[in-house]
Order: structure tokens, then sequence, then C-alpha cells
């Protein structure tokens, strides 16, 4: 079997996988106004853990979605020690099982690349209600690569394309967001290695093959190896 590194990210169970991790989301949501009333998707929610940490810190109705089984299966673990009454959904970003206007706001952590990128942005779209915002951090394509890298980095991580900033902004204009704000992610050197919400976390699978550990160490090479033409942005999108 030929493993993905969505594979790799599932059999780890990965969770916080996106720059930033955990503590990045909770200074997103802190900005925005969140009461009990408010529905919030987070879309491609892996094992949880943004979804939980919502769920326990705001008391809103949550609904998590995946495309991946296993990360589904550790997402509702996790809810289920945790007695929280999270709506946990199969379904892809392109096509989202849902009526429009459902919720208040989208989370979206290193998922839109993964995907059909303006199809799963009209969806974001469609899916919001009037005022409605999506927070997405997405790897943004910041220098030109050679076609050879080019091909070796959509191939690797699945992607449909590297977008720059302007394309990004230019996507989410066109679906219909009229507001759009962009911050460039800066990682923070100087953080204690003890800092839990900087780190991800991991709920691993039984048996993980060895091909998935030579993924994981791939990343990690190709993470040294571009990083310097990649960043990740958070963009801010609303009506």
């Amino acid at each position: 079997m030929d493993y993905t590194y969505l594979d790799c990210l599932a059999s780890f169970g990965v969770g916080g996988a996106h720059p930033g991790g955990l503590k990045l989301t909770k200074g997103l949501l802190s900005r925005e106004y969140i009461d009990q009333e408010k529905s919030i998707l987070d879309v491609g929610c892996g094992t949880g853990q943004t979804s939980a940490y919502i769920a326990e810190k705001y008391r809103c109705s949550v609904t998590s979605l995946d495309c991946n089984t296993t990360m589904l299966l550790k997402a509702k673990q996790r809810f289920s020690s945790l007695q929280l009454p999270i709506n946990v959904v199969y379904g892809s970003a392109e096509n989202l099982p849902f009526i429009n206007e459902s919720f208040d706001f989208i989370l979206s952590e290193s998922v839109t690349s993964f995907t059909n990128v303006p199809l799963t942005i009209m969806e974001f779209k469609r899916v919001l209600k009037t005022k409605g915002v999506l927070l997405a951090i997405e790897m943004v394509l910041e220098d030109s690569l050679s076609k050879e890298d080019l091909i070796t980095m959509v191939e690797f991580y699945g992607v449909s394309q590297l977008l720059t900033q302007s394309e990004w902004y230019n996507l989410f204009h066109k679906a219909g967001f009229n507001e759009i704000t962009v911050e460039v992610f800066k990682s923070e050197f100087d953080e204690k290695e003890n800092d839990i919400d900087s780190a991800s976390d991991f709920l691993l699978s039984e048996n993980i093959n060895d091909q998935l550990l030579e993924i994981f160490e791939k990343h990690e090479h190709l993470s040294k190896k571009y990083g310097d033409r990649l960043s990740f942005c958070i963009f801010r999108c609303s009506v």
C-alpha cells in the first residue's frame, strides 16, 4: 500500500499539526465574539484537539468534519473521554454536507490547501451565515520554486497547487468574501519547550508501518529545505 502524508498524520494522530498549534488557535478565537449561541464548524478536524478546546471553552455548538476515518475515530474517542457533545461528521470540504448558512464560524487549520481550493472556498461561503467568519491558516508560497521542486512538494503533500498570498486573497474575494485580512504567521523560537499549547499532541495507532515513519522523516527534511520559500498566513474572511 502506498501511504500519503495525510495517512501519516492520521496514523500518528497528530493534533495541532498546523504552525502555532493550539496556542495560535486560542489566540485567534480570543479576538472573536463567541458565546453559547454560536455554531462553529471545524473543517479537517483531525483528532479533534481544536474542537474539544472550543466546546470546553465556549460551550457552543461544535461540528467536527473530516474525510479520514482514522482521524474521526480518534476524535470521537477524545470527545467521549471528555464527555463533550460534539457533532462528528464524515465529509469532504469540497462538498460540505450542510444546508446553506449553517455556521457562524468556520475554522480551516492547514486544510484547504489539501483540497480543490476554489471549490472548498465556495463551500465555506455557502454554509456560513450572514456576517459569519472564516478563519483559515494556510501554506503560502513566498518565493518561486523550480519546476522540479514544485513537483516534489505537490506530489509529496498531495496538494493541488501552491498559492501565493495574492492568489489566496483573490480566491477568497472571488467566492464572495468582501472583508479579508491577512497576517503572516511568525514562529516564536523563544517559546518554552514545555509550552504544551505550542506543541502537537499525538494519538498513535498500533503497529505503525515503517513507510509512515519514512514519510514523517521526509516531511521534516522538506520543511527545512524549503522553509525560507514557504510561509503560513492567517486569513480572516467575512462578507
